[in-house]
């Protein structure tokens, strides 16, 4: 136990220095060649109402996953507090931005569910609803904005036009992935009995008929909680729903940024709708956080609306509020979890 842990913790400190590596990659390329005085003067100039409200925007933005999450497990019977399951949505968003493509997010999400009493079946069934439809919702935001915006998309994005598809594409594929897990026993089944045998070959673990039986327990869990879903509509009604209010938050902090600026002339769809695109593009690439290819595209594309000096002060207030400051506060929630203080 003692070895895997600090295995774990090796990891997890390799995760944070590249996630730092990538950061201070980004600040340098962000401010390269500006007067770092005169973009904080900026900063502090900003409206503090407006300011307020982008801080609230993107804490509601992590904290209504957490609220689905309570809410999907009160409906299929698992009991657990509102704060809880909100605390699991910072700690998956900060393991989610130290890790490639977010894929560290879930699985520690899962270890503090289990942890706190809730069934493993029925909590990765809940956490991989909350992904299909986050991801789900993401896919219909992008096809209507190919549908019904798409010469705008067009002139705003230039170069980064074909990035949109890239990741409009692989947010798809990624929903059918899901689903077909989702509703597959047997894809699960075989791929624990595949690891199993490479497991059992290299000697870390002994071949034990009782794990088979813990699996097929989990499994007969887990397919009870999809059926409850499948005959619970309203439940999927409400969660997509919520999720295009979520998903719509943080692309609506931009434009808040932009008013707090005291900037006109943009309309403010049309801000939300080029974070949106922002936000297609990036979700699925391979870098912590996104960290890098967001700041180098969101430079590009909104060049023409935060015009002058503004466009520097935007990002750093936009990522800083949206990205940055719920990392921070999901290493905090993450420090006091360990402690059991929610």
């Amino acid at each position: 136990m003692k070895s895997r842990n600090q295995k774990e913790t090796r990891r997890m400190i390799v995760n944070v220095g590249i996630f730092a590596a990538v950061m201070a990659l980004t600040f340098w390329s962000v401010f390269r060649g500006q007067n770092f005085s005169e973009i904080a003067a900026a900063v502090w100039q900003m409206s503090g109402i407006y300011m307020a409200a982008a801080v609230l925007l993107a804490v509601f933005f992590v904290a209504a996953e957490g609220c689905m999450i309570w809410y999907l497990l009160w409906g299929i019977g698992e009991r657990s507090t509102l704060p809880r399951c909100i605390s699991y949505s910072f700690i998956g968003f900060f393991f989610s931005g130290i890790t490639p493509s977010a894929t560290g997010g879930q699985p520690v999400q899962l270890y503090y569910m289990q942890r706190d009493g809730n069934a493993l079946s029925a909590s990765s069934v809940v956490l991989m609803t909350v992904a299909v439809i986050y991801k789900f919702v993401l896919v219909l935001i992008g096809i209507g904005i190919l549908l019904f915006w798409r010469r705008p998309l067009r002139t705003y994005l230039r170069g980064y036009y074909g990035l949109y598809f890239l990741g409009l594409f692989l947010n798809v594929v990624l929903v059918v992935v899901l689903l077909i897990v989702m509703f597959s026993q047997e894809i699960i089944r075989s791929c624990f009995y595949r690891i199993e045998r490479l497991m059992v070959h290299i000697r870390l673990w002994k071949k034990r008929e009782s794990r088979r039986e813990k699996v097929e327990l989990f499994l007969s869990g887990y397919q009870e909680t999809v059926d409850f879903l499948r005959k619970h509509k309203r439940l999927i009604g409400v969660m997509i729903a919520g999720t295009f209010v979520q998903r719509c938050s943080v692309f609506l902090l931009t434009a808040v940024v932009y008013r707090g600026l005291g900037l006109s002339g943009a309309a403010m769809l049309d801000i939300v709708l080029v974070q949106a695109a922002v936000y297609i593009a990036v979700d699925m690439l391979p870098v912590p956080g996104a960290q890098g290819i967001t700041e180098a595209m969101y430079h590009r594309v909104f060049r023409d609306i935060f015009v002058g000096n503004a466009l520097v002060v935007s990002v750093c207030i936009t990522r800083g509020i949206s990205f940055y400051l719920v990392m921070l506060i999901g290493f905090v929630v993450f420090c006091a979890a360990g402690r059991r203080r929610f």
